[in-house]
């Protein structure tokens, strides 16, 4: 058997070098497919391995109350019951948070998404969150020049805006912006200060937060959903597990709205762990997709190798039909055809592999994201290809096989 093996590997070899432009464009398809598989894997360990990465650094205490969780849109102008029947959050529930020993924060933050101005130059839609001067303790990030709103600012509302780095770049370039207005959607603000974000993934939910506006602001002067974008950001004392700082800020959220016990919540904790499944969730149903469209990058590879296999049968009858002469059983032709389509497409895995590992390290490196690529998707990429070829190399093998020696002789 080892023999027959190694004579098939040697047969193998000797096709593939007769025929080098037919094979290469026979393995082409493999080599799509397995280098898809392998960049989007390295892809979306690279997204798991920074948000698990984000969650360890992010503040550990902080959650958020919302009205309704979803993890897909939901319409505001035709709500479900089930979200109409819920109480929009106030300040009421601000107070039964901040009454709570286990809870040393609670605010109402407001997410805007607005497009910003300067002098002809705007950003595209961004999210601008309406909150107070405690907001970087409570998200992270820090200043880079100027100042954050003062308690005083907070509470009239003043026209002041925090500007992000990025976004302060692409709007002033090398202009300094301190003290100069810009029109955050459709009211003009002014500039006191530039933060850098937190380099974590945990911050209330959304795009590229491209400014900070203090709450009344962002709540007299600007049209919002009340369900998806008005939330309360809370935080535990230090001391405290998270978990127990959730299970107060519960309690007293059901008693403020006096709900009797077993009645279902009237609003929802937005936690690290649901953010995490969310986004597993996401590059999971991503990657899916990615290996379904690899598959038919596969197929299509398959589907030529089963086409120069039947190509490569026909031209070799008589190299056949003279095996067979001298004594070669069924199994010995079955046995060399497959191992040559096997080889195929287990080259061109292999290529895929090396393709795909160089692709996986650009597209981290333009994505700024940081993970090595996984061992199993190369070892499932390998024995993909391999089966590929032993699946679609089958039909070529058998009817070399069925061949009768006398006919093969005769053939032209």
């Amino acid at each position: 058997m080892i023999g027959q093996f190694v004579e098939a590997i040697f047969l193998a070899a000797s096709a593939i070098r007769s025929n080098k432009l037919r094979s290469l464009l026979t393995i082409l398809g493999v080599v799509i497919g397995v280098t898809t598989v392998m960049a989007m894997a390295s892809i979306v360990e690279g997204i798991r391995t920074q948000v698990f990465n984000a969650i360890e650094t992010a503040a550990p205490k902080t959650f958020y109350v919302i009205r309704y969780f979803s993890s897909t849109p939901v319409n505001p102008d035709n709500l479900p019951y089930e979200i109409r029947i819920r109480p929009i959050l106030r300040e009421s529930d601000v107070r039964a948070l901040r009454d709570t020993d286990e809870i040393i924060y609670a605010a109402l933050w407001i997410q805007l998404f607005e497009r910003m101005e300067y002098q002809g130059v705007s950003t595209q839609l961004v999210s601008v969150f309406a909150a107070d001067e405690r907001y970087m303790e409570i998200i992270g990030g820090g200043m880079v020049r100027g100042r954050f709103f003062t308690r005083s600012e907070v509470n009239s509302g003043a026209d002041v805006v925090v500007l992000e780095e990025e976004a302060a770049d692409h709007l002033f370039g090398r202009t300094n912006p301190l003290g100069k207005i810009v029109r955050v959607g459709p009211r003009p603000f002014r500039v006191i200060g530039l933060y850098r974000r937190p380099e974590n993934l945990f911050e209330p939910p959304g795009q590229q937060v491209g400014a900070i506006i203090t709450y009344k602001s962002g709540k007299t002067g600007f049209h919002y959903d009340e369900t998806q974008s008005l939330f309360i950001a809370a935080r535990g004392r230090t001391s405290l597990p998270v978990e127990e700082a959730q299970d107060a800020a519960t309690a007293a959220l059901r008693r403020a709205r006096g709900l009797r016990p077993g009645a279902p919540n009237t609003f929802d904790i937005l936690t690290q762990d649901q953010i995490v499944g969310l986004v597993s969730n996401l590059t999971s149903a991503f990657f899916l997709v990615m290996v379904a469209l690899s598959g038919v990058a596969l197929m299509v590879g398959g589907i030529g190798v089963m086409a120069i296999m039947m190509v490569s049968v026909t031209d070799r009858t008589r190299e056949i039909g003279l095996r067979k002469a001298v004594g070669a059983r069924r199994s010995e032709i079955m046995w060399q055809f497959l191992v040559e389509s096997a080889s195929l497409t287990l080259l061109g895995g292999l290529l895929g592999i090396a393709v795909g590992l160089g692709m996986g390290e650009l597209l981290k490196l333009a994505l700024d994201i940081q993970a090595s690529v996984p061992l199993w998707s190369a070892m499932v990429s390998a024995l993909a290809s391999v089966a590929i070829g032993l699946i679609f190399g089958l039909y070529p093998a058998n009817r070399a096989a069925r061949m009768d020696p006398i006919e093969a002789l005769r053939h032209e």
